[in-house]
């Protein structure tokens, strides 16, 4: 790789800034000042800026609790996206894996690695997506079996697939999809007569929202919660 795109790949300077920092003699290579933008490195050299030693930025799993009025978009549009949350260099290598409408909070997945994205998002995976629900009006017993046979959607063809729903109180549910159409979980209680008035993620497969991350925070994924995504 060249000396120039290793370092913009391992900071948050950009190529030019990274020719500036080069041409200014504060990046060596084994302890050698490189000047040169060009330089090839191999992987058993370390590269040092301003005397402090820097590594590529390698595959990146977040847990982010998402807020309300904030966007899972990569571009600001009428609500700031999720990104904004997130104070990382190269953001724009990041994309958010499932996404939750403005007015919905909880658990968000984003990552660098677009195959691991793939095996989240995709239909055929059937990974399992848990939402707390406040409807408007009161819950029927009978809906329990009626999302689980599966309900017809406006515009859509055929059934939405087997959904786990689980009655918590009179307007409260916990609902369990396994796809992801557009507003699913809201046009799938509007199949039945009700309006949600909240909506939380929970969970994504078998990785769980950290109930120490607060609305707007986040962490790194853990190697066990990453490998789950098979």
């Amino acid at each position: 790789m060249r000396l120039d795109k290793f370092i913009s790949e391992s900071t948050q300077l950009t190529r030019s800034l990274a020719k500036k920092a080069l041409h200014r003699g504060e990046v060596t290579v084994d302890g050698q000042v490189i000047k040169d933008g060009s330089f090839k490195l191999n992987e058993s050299q370390q590269v040092c800026l301003d005397g402090k030693p820097i590594s590529l930025i390698g595959p990146r799993f977040i847990m982010l609790h998402k807020p309300v009025d904030t966007l899972c978009s990569t571009v600001d549009e009428v609500y700031p996206s999720v990104l904004n949350l997130l104070d990382l260099p190269h953001i724009d290598n990041l994309h958010i894996a499932g996404r939750l409408d403005a007015d919905t909070t909880g658990l968000v997945l984003i990552t660098s690695d677009g195959q691991w994205s793939h095996r989240v998002t995709s239909p055929k995976r059937e990974c399992g997506k848990t939402y707390l629900v406040r409807l408007a009006d009161p819950l029927k017993t009978e809906w329990v079996e009626h999302f689980a046979s599966g309900l017809a959607l406006r515009s859509e063809e055929g059934l939405t697939k087997p959904a786990k729903l689980e009655l918590l109180s009179s307007h409260e549910a916990r609902l369990t999809i396994t796809e992801g159409k557009y507003h699913q979980v809201k046009r799938m209680f509007a199949a039945v007569g009700n309006k949600v008035v909240g909506l939380h993620r929970e969970s994504i497969g078998e990785i769980v929202l950290d109930d120490k991350l607060a609305a707007g925070e986040w962490r790194y994924l853990t190697d066990d919660e990453i490998a789950s995504v098979k």
